[in-house]
């Protein structure tokens, strides 16, 4: 059987695994990402899949990258989170470790890795979401992966929602990310709490009095204990991750959306909303079949396992 190495690189750690054809990881192994240094993160790639190769006979290599690749998944032209800029991180990888390199989107290894061996294995045409610190997306569409006429389609967190909204980290005003995302909804909590809103007392106790500590999986955790602002503040964020997705289903006609991401440990707490936003919205409701809008069930892992598939494809 023909083992793959898959790698996860993001703004903070390296997630490397050896995944065989099954898509069933070997082994896992992570590190931290230095993420500001140009040849320091690429050599910690590098000691990840050697270090693995040692254990494994390895064939290929996928790497997982958040940022804009190429059409020829070679060069990563720019990175939000990582020092990388015009990079053919293919190339240096392939000289350091002596394996064929591809290089992929991370949200669009993770789209992959769901559509071979997670939720969404039983579709041809599938939608990944990723809520986090931002919102991701991956497509793939009749059974491939869509990339776009240069590599960077299905940028979603990028779509405008808001005509003149907030100011996104990519320099636009009104992003989806900034309304839908973890980043969102902990700024809608902490303001709530910053304020001294008494509905948001339970959430600020749980922070310890301080405002600046309250996080996600805090709001997440709030709410699975029943708190009613933590419970209707991720009901807010579902609604508009629901409008979203019936927005993008109007142009793409996807059968199923998945979501992932850290905020999705929500459960349907996040999902629920999220359902009920998008039939009120979606465009000739009633009158077309339904998608099915599903949590992710590779976790952390779906970025690594999807390169790794598409490295071997």
């Amino acid at each position: 059987m023909t083992l793959a190495c898959g790698v996860d690189v993001g703004g903070t750690k390296i997630l490397g695994g050896v995944v065989d054809e099954d898509g069933t990881v070997v082994e896992e192994l992570r590190v931290v990402s230095p993420a500001t240094d140009v040849e320091a993160i690429e050599r910690a790639i590098a000691d990840v899949v050697t270090e693995l190769g040692t254990r494994h006979e390895i064939g290929c290599v996928g790497v997982g990258a958040a940022g804009y690749i190429d059409k020829a998944r070679s060069t990563v032209m720019f990175a939000p989170n990582i020092a990388w800029r015009d990079v053919n991180l293919k190339a240096d990888l392939e000289a350091e470790v002596g394996l064929p390199v591809v290089i992929e989107n991370d949200a669009n290894a993770a789209a992959w890795g769901e559509f071979r061996f997670g939720a969404g294995a039983a579709v041809d045409d599938l939608l990944l979401i990723t809520v986090g610190t931002g919102v991701g997306g991956g497509l793939v569409l009749d059974g491939e992966l869509y990339r776009g006429a240069f590599g960077v389609g299905a940028e979603i967190g990028h779509m405008r929602v808001v005509p003149d909204g907030i100011v996104c980290g990519c320099g636009n005003h009104g992003c989806y990310e900034m309304y839908a995302s973890g980043t969102a909804l902990v700024r809608e909590v902490r303001g709530a709490a910053g304020a001294g809103r008494p509905e948001a007392a339970g959430v600020l106790e749980r922070a310890g009095g301080d405002p600046a500590a309250i996080t996600g999986p805090l709001v997440t955790a709030a709410a699975q204990a029943g708190d009613p602002f933590a419970v209707q503040s991720l009901a807010e964020l579902g609604r508009w991750l629901g409008e979203g997705i019936a927005s993008l289903t109007a142009v793409l006609d996807p059968a199923m959306v998945v979501i992932g991401g850290g905020v999705s440990e929500a459960g349907d707490l996040l999902l629920g909303p999220t359902r009920a936003a998008f039939a009120d919205q979606l465009t000739g409701r009633g009158h077309r079949p339904q998608l099915e809008i599903s949590r992710a069930t590779l976790g952390n892992r779906a970025g690594l396992i999807g390169a790794a598939d598409l490295a071997r494809r």
